[in-house]
C-alpha cells in the first residue's frame, strides 16, 4: 500500500489529550493523513487548564524537525505552540528551508480556552516579522487578532478590518475566526472568514448548546493542513476542515471537572 499523505505538527503537549500535539494526531488520523510531530513544549494540563509549561530546548526542535523531513518528507506543516521568540524563531528559520509548494498553516496560539498565555510578549515581533510571512494560511481567533495587530474586532464587519491587518504580514490567506465575537452567544451561526485581500470566502456554521470545546483552535488547523495535503485548494480546505470541526464541537464530551474536549473521533462513532 502507498504511504498516505505526510502532515507534520509543530506544537506544544497537552497532556489532558484534548488540544495540541495530542488533538492534531488524532484530527490527522480520523482525515486519513499520516501524522508526525515536532514537540516544542511540554505542560502539565487538564479540563481546569495549565499548570505548568516547560519549552523543549531550540536544538531538540531542530533535531526533531531535520529527523522528520529529511528521511520521510512532508506535504503539509501545521504549527502551534511556540511560545518563546527563540523558538519562534527557530521554527520559522526550519520552515524557511521547506520547499514553497508545501503549505503551512499558522495557527499563532496565544491563550489557552482557559485563558492561560501561551506565547510570550517578545515572541509576538517574531511571529509577525518571520513566521507569518510563510504562512500558506493563519488561523487567528479574534483575540490573537488583537495580540497580532492591535485590531478589536465587535461585528463580523471588522473581521474584514482584523483580515486585512492580519495579512499586512505576509500570510497568503488568513482565516479569522468568529467564534469569539462579543454576545456570540446571541447569534444562532458562528461566522469565519477567509481572505487573500482579493476575494473573500464566509463560512457559517451552527452554534451548539456545548460548553466541552476544548482544542477547537488547534483541531481546525490540524484539519485545514490535512486537506491541504490530500489535494484541496484553500477555500476547499477550509470548508472541509469546518465540517469536521462542526461534527466535532457537535460531539465534545464532559471530561474532568471543566472544560471537555471537541470529539476528534465523531465519524468513526457516528458510524459505529
Amino acid at each position: 500500500m502507498p504511504a498516505p499523505p505526510r502532515v507534520l505538527t509543530v506544537a506544544g503537549s497537552d497532556s489532558g489529550g484534548g488540544a495540541g500535539i495530542q488533538a492534531d494526531l488524532k484530527t490527522m488520523l480520523a482525515l486519513g493523513v499520516h501524522g508526525m510531530s515536532v514537540l516544542t513544549s511540554v505542560t502539565a494540563q487538564n479540563s481546569l487548564g495549565v499548570q505548568g509549561a516547560w519549552e523543549l530546548p531550540a536544538d531538540a526542535v531542530r533535531a526533531q524537525f531535520r529527523a522528520v523531513v529529511d528521511d520521510i518528507g512532508v506535504q503539509a506543516v501545521k504549527t502551534g505552540m511556540l511560545s518563546s521568540a527563540e523558538l519562534a524563531g527557530t521554527v520559522a528559520d526550519l520552515l524557511a528551508g521547506l520547499d514553497r509548494g508545501v503549505p503551512v498553516v499558522v495557527d499563532p496560539v496565544a491563550v489557552s480556552k482557559h485563558g492561560d498565555p501561551l506565547l510570550h510578549d517578545e515572541a509576538l515581533d517574531v511571529m509577525r516579522g518571520r513566521l507569518l510571512p510563510l504562512a500558506t494560511v493563519a488561523t487567528p481567533n479574534l483575540d490573537e487578532v488583537t495580540r497580532l495587530t492591535g485590531v478589536v474586532v465587535a461585528d463580523e464587519a471588522g473581521m474584514r478590518d482584523a483580515a486585512r491587518a492580519v495579512l499586512g504580514y505576509g500570510p497568503r490567506w488568513v482565516l479569522v475566526k468568529g467564534g469569539h465575537l462579543p454576545d456570540a452567544d446571541r447569534y444562532v451561526e458562528a461566522v469565519d472568514l477567509l481572505s487573500d485581500g482579493r476575494t473573500e470566502h464566509w463560512y457559517h456554521s451552527p452554534r451548539y448548546p456545548n460548553r466541552h470545546t476544548h482544542g477547537t483552535g488547534c483541531t481546525l488547523a490540524s484539519a485545514l493542513a490535512s486537506y491541504l495535503a490530500l489535494g484541496h485548494d484553500v477555500p476547499g480546505a477550509v470548508g472541509h476542515a469546518k465540517e469536521y470541526v462542526r461534527g466535532a464541537i457537535e460531539a465534545g464530551f464532559p471530561l474532568g471537572a471543566g472544560i471537555g474536549p471537541v470529539d476528534h473521533a465523531w465519524r468513526t462513532r457516528a458510524a459505529g
